[in-house]
């Protein structure tokens, strides 16, 4: 018998793997205010799971594929003249609603959608670990080679010019791993939670580093918290796995604000 034969370490390692490739990514969101970005690709892969399942092909395939369509056609759409926030929202709900109509028409595929929408971490299998360690291996190292051009970018377009870095090639670098890290992570926390899994580690490292790579090592710590803690409360609460893992990283990200609020009055 082998050790990935255990359902609970299965879902643990799936949830550590999605941790670690969305918080170098959700620093990233944090600090281009994306969040609006990351819920509306996000949503669409909804849709790509239906179009896969119509054509019996996979769900990871279906909705990297159409991640990447919506996250494509927010960053070409963007600077067009259009408010961003209502033009996310209309592409982030319209994407959600069409894919559940499409799930809903597919004949002969029983679903449970439920899964989809919040995740159901404890049925990943061995092969949905490979998918998601091999997804995380591709975003890190992604961001890794990317890091110092991403990093300049994010502070200024004319800084990045300067530097000689093109900042549209570096936005195509963030869509990209925004649509890997929702793809692989469908299965762990189902599409309405991905985009909290890439804020909420990223935003409680924020007040307590002084450094991006500090910021980026405390939010993977908090997502592995998150994850660790998550799956523990669940069992001991009976509750939705993916939810709670969501709960912990929000009960982390308010201990992370209080500390930093307790250091500013000190001071």
């Amino acid at each position: 018998m082998s050790l990935l034969d255990d359902f609970l370490l299965r879902a643990v390692l799936a949830g550590l793997g999605v941790a670690l490739a969305a918080a170098p990514l959700g620093c990233f969101v944090v600090w281009r205010r994306m969040a609006y970005f990351g819920d509306a690709t996000a949503h669409a892969s909804i849709l790509g799971v239906a179009l896969a399942l119509a054509f019996s092909a996979s769900p990871f395939l279906g909705a990297l594929i159409v991640a990447l369509a919506m996250a494509g056609t927010v960053t070409a759409l963007s600077g067009k003249g259009l408010a961003v926030d209502t033009m996310l929202g209309v592409l982030a709900h319209s994407a959600l609603a069409f894919g559940l109509v499409a799930v809903s028409l597919i004949e002969g595929v029983r679903i449970d959608l439920m899964s989809y929408l919040f995740g159901d971490i404890l049925a990943v299998g061995r092969g949905d670990l490979g998918i998601i360690w091999g997804g995380a291996a591709l975003v890190i190292g992604l961001m890794l080679w990317r890091w110092q051009a991403l990093l300049t970018a994010t502070m200024s377009e004319e800084l990045a010019w300067a530097a000689g870095v093109n900042p549209r090639r570096e936005q195509i670098v963030l869509t990209l791993a925004l649509a890997l890290v929702v793809a692989v992570a469908i299965k762990v926390v189902g599409v309405l939670l991905i985009a909290a899994m890439l804020i909420i580690p990223a935003a409680a490292a924020r007040p307590l580093s002084s450094t991006p790579e500090q910021m980026v090592a405390l939010a993977s710590l908090a997502g592995a918290g998150a994850v660790l803690g998550g799956v523990q409360l669940a069992l001991v609460l009976d509750s939705p796995t993916g939810p709670t893992i969501v709960c912990a990283a929000a009960l982390i990200f308010a201990a992370s604000s209080l500390t930093a609020l307790l250091r500013g009055g000190r001071a």
